[in-house]
């Protein structure tokens, strides 16, 4: 009896333990520390690449390429073999004189590539050969090469959900640049407050996704917590800076919907003391965290987790 007991016990402590701490492949960038890797759920880097530039967006394609930025003006796919087979380049559009930051980009169904360019104000579409064959003009108060835009991402609609970082909010345009649907951030009854870290504050949101409901998940960056918005702009679930055991929520970048509706966060700036990434249940239970500070620092703003069976939306 006794043997049988012990069998059902380790048996039972074996399939919780694998049920809370599940483990996921990451790829991810980090500024600090100049790496681009892929790291098994052991720990273990399975591949790096370095790239000293401040990487906001990152895609794995289905040809096992990477599409990322190695400069403020270029987005490229880079081979396994850590070779760059395409490459794009942003140019000044006609009358503006300023610089120019690409913070998203996304790999389109039709092969070509779509491109936020910061200070030109659009949304380019370009093709295998770079060549522009689509611009969607943004509206902003005025343009700003640093905050124009965040993340960026086409709609199933042909619409694109932006997130306009100086303008506190995000935006959905169709095809013409007209704004269809807008959700403004607010201070969350909380003081504005200076910083990158967990005590920094304000309404400069980072990331967007739209749920198969229809809602809207956004990442609020320095806004702390993470809102699903619905399209009367009412919130219908959120995770704020302390809702989490033991974690603190600074800069709040990149989101990913597993298909089990689990979320994974991306926590930016948030100190060695905090997980870089969490995954969360809607039930606000912390099923898996990511805290890696030998290959990444705290400048990890993006990332993707990888070979999940499934649809994933990021």
């Amino acid at each position: 009896m006794r043997r049988i007991l012990f069998i059902a016990t380790f048996l039972a402590f074996s399939f919780v333990a694998r049920a809370v701490e599940p483990g996921h492949k990451v790829l991810a960038a980090d500024r600090g520390t100049g790496k681009m890797a892929i790291i098994n759920a052991k720990g273990e880097v399975e591949w790096e690449f370095d790239n000293k530039h401040d990487v906001h967006d990152l895609h794995m394609l289905p040809n096992g390429n990477i599409l990322t930025h190695t400069s403020s003006i270029n987005v490229v796919e880079i081979s396994p073999e850590k070779k760059i087979v395409w490459k794009y380049e942003a140019k000044q559009k006609e009358g503006y004189k300023g610089r120019i930051e690409i913070h998203s980009f996304q790999r389109l169904a039709d092969g070509n590539t779509m491109v936020a360019e910061s200070g030109n104000s659009q949304i380019v579409e370009v093709n295998p050969k770079g060549e522009i064959v689509k611009t969607v003009p943004l509206k902003v108060k005025r343009s700003d090469a640093h905050r124009d835009t965040r993340m960026v991402r086409k709609l199933e609609n042909g619409h694109y959900l932006v997130c306009q970082e100086s303008e506190s909010c995000v935006r959905e345009y169709d095809a013409d640049g007209k704004i269809t649907w807008e959700y403004t951030l607010d201070l969350n009854n909380r003081p504005r407050s200076g910083g990158h870290g967990p005590e920094g504050h304000g309404v400069e949101v980072y990331g967007a996704v739209r749920l198969t409901n229809g809602n809207t998940l956004i990442a609020g960056g320095n806004n702390n917590r993470v809102i699903e918005v619905t399209p009367k702009g009412e919130i219908a679930w959120s995770v704020d800076q302390k809702d989490l055991p033991g974690i603190t929520l600074a800069w709040v970048t990149t989101l990913q919907v597993l298909p089990n509706g689990n979320i994974v966060i991306g926590n930016c700036h948030a100190t060695k003391e905090n997980p870089q990434l969490i995954e969360v249940t809607r039930e606000k239970k912390v099923v898996w965290t990511f805290k890696n500070f030998q290959t990444f620092g705290d400048n990890m703003a993006s990332a993707v987790i990888l070979g999940v069976e499934g649809h994933v939306i990021r």
